[in-house]
């Protein structure tokens, strides 16, 4: 079973000899993505600043860097390349219904408590 495991990351665009080679790789891929994390949350540029989709350009960034980082961990540290096609789809799927519904959820209870906040006590009829 471990002879199997694929030693190749980015969509087999860097290939490994061995399985500590690949470990390592991924590391220090892990490893720049947080480092820019890090240097962009320090400096803060202006030019990130600007507003797109009611969200600074910057929180997109760091918000598609985390998703990148937990892919990266999951794929390869977690083995699920090396699952069945159905097994990954089950995860990745209930996943992203689970933070659609999370989504939802705080912002249909965030904008209400805003409303209490800004307007005082209000009845809600669902």
């Amino acid at each position: 079973m471990a002879q199997d495991h694929k030693l190749e990351i980015l969509r087999g665009l860097v290939k490994f000899k061995s399985n500590t080679q690949k470990i390592w790789g991924v590391l220090v891929f892990l490893s720049l993505v947080t480092a820019v994390e890090v240097i962009l949350g320090i400096y803060k540029p202006e030019s990130l600043m600007i507003k797109v989709l009611g969200m600074k350009l910057l929180n997109w960034i760091f918000i598609i860097l985390t998703i990148v980082k937990a892919y990266y961990i999951t794929w390869d540290f977690m083995h699920m390349r090396d699952e069945t096609k159905g097994l990954r789809r089950a995860v990745v799927w209930t996943t992203i219904f689970l933070i659609l519904y999370l989504t939802f959820i705080l912002l249909q209870e965030g904008g209400y408590v805003f409303n209490v906040y800004d307007k005082g006590y209000i009845k809600s009829d669902f």
